[in-house]
């Protein structure tokens, strides 16, 4: 064989190993096995760091809150309780009236993730689909620079008008909450809203539905999965508001958790025990809420973010 021959040679026996797609036996290319991947250590560790700076003051908060009077002034914190004592669970739910406040919580909670989720749906809808003209427009661009305005900036002003208007209270805190939460909520719904094909809405129309049951009957169902990420952001702040309630509420006895575990601070003294466990108290109900919905606040954002 000469060696002329032998790059032609060569060429044909590479077209041989080109796996033919109509053939049942033509060779496939291998694929990589799933968890066969190399693990990038140096994002894994500082994953693990991140996950520290969160795990260990969780673990102090609960250990804390699970030793007795004696257990807490031992200088360690780490430690863990033997035995576990409930006392603290106990004072703290005597001292600061927790059920009481868990209501008023509860109360402004859900009054401010209902409000958000169905102003923000309102306005989303009527941008959305009125983007070219400019009130529309304009009013989405509003509503945006609302989000660089913090609550401190213009909170004498609004203790001021609420006092005025006699909203000096649970009603009141919801109302500003809401207005706050607008802005963000907006800005997820109208981008979820514009991956939504406007053939459904004109097939319903031509079906004779109106512009309010084609909203309610087909729109809004398909906002679930924004809406739940919507509700669980709202949530977050509505629960973990300090410095709103406090400035706004007037009755000491309609006060929030957050504000209660802070007015009853002085009595706690060196019951760190007692503390740690109004803490756990006020902060479960937010976690277990976003341990079970923490799936569609990534779900809700990631599909705003396709257009299809």
């Amino acid at each position: 064989m000469t060696a002329l021959n032998q790059p032609a040679l060569a060429f044909e026996q590479a077209e041989l190993t080109v796996p033919d797609r109509t053939r049942p036996d033509a060779p496939r290319r291998r694929t990589r096995r799933v968890g066969s991947e190399r693990t990038n250590w140096s994002t894994t560790t500082i994953l693990m760091l991140c996950s520290l700076t969160v795990l260990l003051p969780l673990y102090v908060t609960v250990s804390m809150a699970l030793k007795s009077g004696a257990q807490v002034v031992d200088g360690n914190a780490f430690s863990f309780p033997s035995p576990i004592s409930f006392d603290g669970f106990v004072q703290a739910w005597t001292l600061t009236k927790f059920p009481v406040g868990l209501a008023m919580s509860l109360l402004v909670t859900a009054g401010t993730v209902a409000a958000t989720i169905i102003l923000a749906a309102f306005a989303s809808y009527a941008i959305a689909r009125n983007w070219e003209r400019k009130l529309f427009r304009y009013s989405f661009f509003y509503l945006l620079a609302a989000m660089f305005i913090p609550f401190p900036v213009i909170a004498l002003p609004q203790i001021q008008l609420t006092g005025r208007l006699g909203l000096d209270n649970p009603f009141g805190v919801i109302i500003l909450a809401t207005m706050f939460q607008l802005s963000f909520s907006v800005l997820l719904f109208t981008a979820f809203l514009r991956s939504i094909p406007l053939e459904l809405e004109e097939s319903a129309r031509i079906d004779g539905a109106t512009t309010w049951q084609t909203f309610w009957r087909l729109i809004f169902p398909l906002l679930a999965p924004m809406s739940a990420t919507v509700g669980i952001f709202a949530f977050l702040y509505a629960w973990n508001d300090f410095m709103m309630p406090s400035l706004i509420i007037s009755d000491p006895a309609l006060q929030t958790l957050p504000v209660r575990q802070n007015l009853f601070q002085t009595q706690f003294s060196n019951n760190y025990n007692v503390a740690f466990a109004s803490y756990l108290m006020a902060m479960a109900p937010a976690i277990v809420a976003y341990l079970f919905t923490q799936r569609w606040v990534m779900a809700g954002v990631t599909q705003g973010a396709v257009k299809g």
